[in-house]
């Protein structure tokens, strides 16, 4: 599928290098079919170093060779890279933007034409491969782009497909910071091994590698959470006593209201880049 596509990424920061070496690792694409580009040669040289990536300085060049498109550059970027190429910008092109928190609706109001957009949400797992990423269509994205942009992050993790835009808020509030809930869970677990008597060292590991294990459980015997959590709780136990504990603290509704209020903040400020990008 992207091994006769020529990929071609805006900005070579870490999540641009975390997709680069998973393509090339994985098979997916090679080195002389991707183009990067970054304000910073410095950045290009060790790129093309360490992957063998063509580079070029200039995005309207690179988006002329490229057949698919990845817009890896902060948010606040965004509306200077489309303001520069938008002219070279044509529904020939498959777009990906990988920018944190931008709408699709408000690079339509940058460009003002018809192009084939998808929006991703990764998360910082892709730095190890196991990223979670959800992907949304824009209007004028063909049959298979969806694929396309599914295989170029299935290389650095599992994806799903969202039919609704409006749904990358609430996987940014989940799998988007999740990930800082989860270190926070493992620091907090960690600290009770501490006062319980362990050294820092093995109750960091513990908590990690009980977390690792759970999770691997989960994905590959697809039970129910709850069905695996009664196999390790037996009556008068110790699992339920700490259990009751966690309950009694309120841990789900914690969890949940962390995610929504995450939700709530990524729908605030994607309609602020609307507006902002509208008044341009």
């Amino acid at each position: 599928m992207l091994s006769d596509k020529t990929i071609g990424f805006i900005g070579s920061g870490n999540m641009a290098e975390t997709l680069i070496s998973g393509l090339i690792g994985s098979g997916q694409s090679k080195p002389q079919n991707i183009l990067c580009t970054d304000v910073r040669r410095a950045r290009l040289d060790e790129i093309a170093k360490q992957y063998g990536v063509q580079t070029a300085s200039d995005n309207k060049v690179m988006i002329k060779k490229a057949d698919i498109v990845i817009l890896a550059v902060k948010p606040q970027n965004v509306a200077e890279v489309f303001e520069e190429a938008t002219d070279v910008l044509d529904t020939s092109k498959l777009i990906i933007s990988i920018a944190a928190g931008v709408p699709l609706a408000a690079i339509e109001a940058l460009v003002r034409k018809n192009l084939r957009l998808i929006r991703v949400m990764p998360n910082v797992c892709v730095a190890v491969k196991e990223g979670a990423t959800a992907i949304a269509a824009g209007v004028y994205a063909k049959t298979g782009d969806i694929d396309t942009a599914a295989a170029i992050f299935n290389a650095v993790g599992r994806s799903i497909i969202v039919k609704d835009e409006n749904l990358l808020d609430a996987v940014t509030g989940l799998s988007g910071s999740g990930p800082a809930y989860i270190f926070m869970i493992l620091d907090a677990l960690a600290d009770a091994g501490v006062k319980m008597g362990l050294t820092r060292q093995d109750a960091l590991m513990l908590a990690s590698q009980t977390a690792l294990g759970s999770v691997k459980m989960l994905q590959e015997t697809n039970m129910h959470p709850a069905q695996l959590k009664d196999m390790v709780t037996s009556p008068g136990g110790t699992t339920i006593a700490g259990l009751h504990a966690l309950e009694k603290g309120g841990l789900r509704s914690v969890l949940i209201n962390g995610v929504e209020a995450a939700t709530l903040r990524a729908r605030e400020l994607g309609n602020l880049f609307i507006e902002k990008f509208k008044s341009l």
